[in-house]
């Protein structure tokens, strides 16, 4: 077992005004399993790219003897035509072909993907090559970067129960049923601090919750106690003043009993005033300093707010033996032959109805055609949002209606549209700017951010862009495709609540499993 010591870490990027971390210092070890939580945007994948020497301009001290290697890996475009097992050696230099064949068995994969076109393995195809090669070295800590990102749910529990029988990493993730599964140790980028604390997120969380109550508790204490030093050295100056004014003159008639030498025992008893009222103001002193730090790491999610409109219609959307196939017009003698394209069937035999209020979530494996799904209800209430390539290739059969006039806000699962700075996207979208950072700000984006194009954005915060133009358009319906992909959990928290709050009618493709047991009142499996 090693170590990793931080010690008064400094880094901001070139060009950047803002520091990512500031004089930071701690202290882990090797043997953990590790969880790293903290908002998006703080530096989870800065600070790993720090260790393994990615960007090595900073200020302060990281010292260890280990050796990292990080996932996901960086897959070239010659790669992705490549089989897996022809450039895997240049990922990981040391990694032997029957250790990574071992390590897929235990991820429920065989061993002919390592000799598949890597561009034709599906996403958790991928990830669980990746992991078996970053676990079949030796001796290495190991950084994993947000691995369930775009899995199903039968993958991440593949991927949950593979990591519980591992140790020596870092995982960072928003994934509250990962992390408890997972890890023993978490590593807590708060507000203004670093902690490192043993436990799992939910015991953190526990921790967190009744260590917040007790700061609040004393800086309430504190504030009591400084408005009634407040008063007590307000009153303390008024006598002294009012006894300084009494040393000059007097009326010999109504205070016959004083002499001249009264002035002297006035300005003494008045000095002794003033010491009073000075030890108080020293004692308040005290009291600030004390509450000083005490609320600074206390999350404090401020309350969205949606305005869901109301439909005229009970039902608003309705399918009925309702099919998607996906067809590739062929050309030449073949088409001649057969008379139509070569068509792939996503699914068929669909049945469901969404009626006003409810929160649908589909669920499935990936390729079960949930995002088909969606792209077909926008093709008919919202055109603008859908894919036209993937449109002009889809073979429908059954029924899917749809209510006439129905407004759709919807959120796309991919983030690669953005560009530019946030005043143009808002004009683009023609939404209220002022309301639309305003919401941003809600959700915990730094006003910093504010003047910087979109591009330099991490994907989190790139999702709460698109979450934030969502909830400002006023809509009928609300279809989210995967939003929670790279949103912190403080956030997942504060979105939960604002939509049992205002319960709008959704639909919604998401594998959070705790996100889905609070928000949906019907799943449709597919």
């Amino acid at each position: 077992m090693a170590q990793i010591s931080v010690s008064n870490l400094t880094f901001c990027y070139e060009g950047s005004f803002d520091n990512i971390f500031e004089n930071v210092s701690f202290l882990i070890d090797t043997d953990w399993k590790l969880g790293f939580i903290g908002r998006n945007g703080k530096g989870k994948t800065t600070f790993l790219n720090l260790l393994t020497g990615k960007l090595g301009d900073y200020q302060g001290h990281i010292s260890t003897s280990t050796v990292f290697d990080y996932f996901p890996y960086h897959i070239t475009e010659g790669q992705m035509e490549q089989c897996f097992a022809e450039f895997m050696d240049r990922l990981k230099p040391e990694c032997e072909l029957w250790r990574v064949i071992c390590e897929l068995e235990k991820l429920h994969l065989e061993a002919e993907t390592l000799y598949r076109p890597f561009r034709t393995l599906s996403h958790g195809e991928r990830t669980k090559v990746m992991l078996a090669i970053l676990f079949s070295g030796e001796n290495d800590f190991l950084l994993i970067d947000e691995p369930t990102n775009h899995l199903d749910q039968e993958s991440r529990d593949i991927v949950k129960k593979y990591l519980q029988q591992k140790k020596g990493f870092i995982l960072v993730s928003h994934d509250r049923d990962l992390l408890d599964a997972c890890i023993d140790h978490v590593l807590v980028l708060n507000r203004c601090t670093i902690e490192v604390q043993s436990g799992n997120f939910s015991s953190w969380w526990e921790n967190k919750n009744r260590m917040d109550s007790f700061h609040e508790a004393e800086n309430e204490k504190h504030r009591r106690e400084i408005r009634r030093l407040n008063r007590a050295a307000e009153r303390t100056q008024e006598w002294a003043d009012k006894n300084e004014r009494t040393k000059i003159g007097y009326d010999p008639v109504k205070e016959h009993d004083r002499s001249a030498s009264t002035r002297t025992y006035i300005g003494a008893k008045t000095k002794k005033m003033q010491s009073r009222r000075m030890q108080i103001e020293k004692r308040i002193a005290d009291e600030i300093e004390q509450k000083e730090g005490l609320l600074q790491d206390i999350e404090r999610p401020a309350d969205l707010k949606v305005m869901p409109m109301q439909h005229h219609k009970e039902v608003l959307i309705a399918a009925k033996d309702y099919g998607i196939a996906y067809c590739v017009e062929q050309k030449g003698d073949d088409a001649a032959e057969t008379g139509r394209g070569n068509c792939k069937q996503v699914f068929r035999n669909l049945d469901f109805e969404l009626k006003r209020g409810e929160r649908v979530f589909f669920h499935g494996e990936n390729g079960c055609g949930k995002s088909s799904l969606i792209k077909a209800i926008l093709a008919r209430c919202a055109p603008e949002n859908s894919d036209a390539d993937k449109i002009s290739s889809m073979r429908e059969s059954g029924a899917l209606t749809i209510a006439s006039g129905l407004i759709v806000s919807y959120i796309n699962q991919d983030t690669s549209h953005l560009r530019g700075s946030l005043r143009q996207y808002s004009r683009q979208n023609s939404l209220d700017e002022s309301l639309f950072l305003a919401i941003l700000r809600q959700l915990d984006l730094e006003r910093v951010q504010f003047v910087k194009n979109m591009e330099e954005y991490s994907e989190g915060q790139k999702k709460k862009v698109l979450i934030a133009a969502s909830l400002l358009k006023p809509a009928h319906l609300y279809i989210w495709d995967e939003p929670l992909n790279y949103i912190d959990v403080f956030s997942r928290m504060q979105i939960e609540n604002l939509l049992l709050t205002y319960q709008p009618t959704m639909l919604i493709v998401e594998h959070d499993v705790r996100f889905r047991e609070k928000i949906a009142t019907r799943v449709v499996e597919m």
